[in-house]
């Protein structure tokens, strides 16, 4: 049967929250009687929950964080920046999906009121900012991962999406590329609005306006980014290069054009977003724009703990800038 802090209590002769103190190496436990409760502790083998933990520190030393899958291409190195960060500090991660949608958020909600958790990072699922900003108004210290546009009213990470567009179009237009094909991400994401603004800028200036009907809408799948490249090469659509707002995307482009019989990079030079694991590892390897994802759990995290503390939040959403990595899909030296 599992030992409790009240079999501690009782067997030490103390209160509940002595023992809770003592686990919490509080100073208000005089020497004697934070050795008794420590030898009581090991005689049982008691180990103490994250609950007891807390109850005298008023804290669970746990941080929440909610996100849409785990199946997201990206999302695993976020992950691991946020449990980096944490783990240093001493804290727990309580991790909370979405995919099935109503039912999940009613489970992480119910957790919310039970204080799980004592802040929450959030890559935010469709359709919950309203909900989480509640949360934020009713005390609870949020930092969200990629804002998706929104803007909401409490502090945010993001990565620098309308400067990473315009490198992959100052890289394509050294490379001579004049008609480049855009596959977009949904446009009702922020991140998606921002790359196109900064590309389709960059071209403007440059005086080669984009063609309207070379910039398509995609759903950030490599099956849509193929069937894209494919449609438009069988309407005989004249483009030298694709800049997909993602990986995937770029890799069905590459999928598409080898099977129509185009080269990459000689006759149509290809350009990706994010750097996903199996970037450099296409054929041929793709250029692609680095969101420093890792680094963005990392901040996140760091920004919460540091309210957690006491401080207080950036008054200016944390951009992180994104850096392109040229490869062999776009190489330097091709013309």
């Amino acid at each position: 049967m599992r030992v409790t802090i009240a079999d501690v209590a009782r067997v030490a002769g103390v209160s509940k929250t002595t023992v809770s103190r003592v686990l919490n190496t509080r100073s208000e436990v005089d020497r004697s009687t934070a050795a008794r409760v420590r030898e009581v502790i090991d005689r049982m083998g008691y180990v103490p929950s994250s609950g007891a933990v807390g109850l005298a520190r008023g804290s669970s030393r746990t941080i929440g964080m909610l996100v849409p899958s785990l199946t997201w291409p990206w999302m695993g190195e976020v992950v691991q920046g946020v449990v980096d960060t944490l783990e240093a500090a001493e804290f727990g991660l309580l991790l909370f999906t979405c995919n099935r949608g109503t039912e999940s958020v009613e489970r992480f909600t119910s957790q919310v009121s039970a204080r799980a958790f004592d802040g929450l990072l959030v890559v935010e699922p469709e359709n919950t900012l309203d909900m989480l900003t509640a949360l934020h108004r009713k005390g609870l210290p949020v930092v969200l991962i990629d804002d998706r546009g929104h803007h909401p009213d409490f502090p945010y990470v993001t990565a620098a999406n309308h400067e990473g567009g315009a490198a992959a179009a100052r890289h394509l237009l050294r490379m001579g590329r004049r008609r480049p094909l855009v596959l977009t991400g949904p446009t009702r994401f922020g991140c998606v609005r921002d790359r196109l603004a900064g590309f389709r800028t960059t071209y403007a200036e440059s005086g080669h306006a984009l063609d309207s009907g070379l910039v398509v809408e995609s759903d950030f799948t490599e099956v849509d980014g193929r069937e894209t490249v494919r449609r438009m090469v069988r309407e005989g659509r004249d483009f030298d290069a694709v800049f997909a707002h993602n990986d995937l995307g770029a890799v069905g482009a590459m999928a598409a054009l080898r099977a129509s019989g185009l080269r990459v990079p000689d006759d149509v030079a290809v350009i990706g977003f994010d750097d996903i694991p199996m970037a450099p590892l296409t054929e041929p390897s793709l250029t692609t724009v680095r969101q420093p994802m890792r680094r963005m759990g990392e901040t996140a995290a760091g920004m919460l703990l540091a309210r957690l503390a006491g401080g207080t939040a950036p008054a200016a959403p944390v951009v992180l800038p994104t850096e392109l990595v040229v490869r062999q899909s776009a190489p330097a030296t091709a013309g």
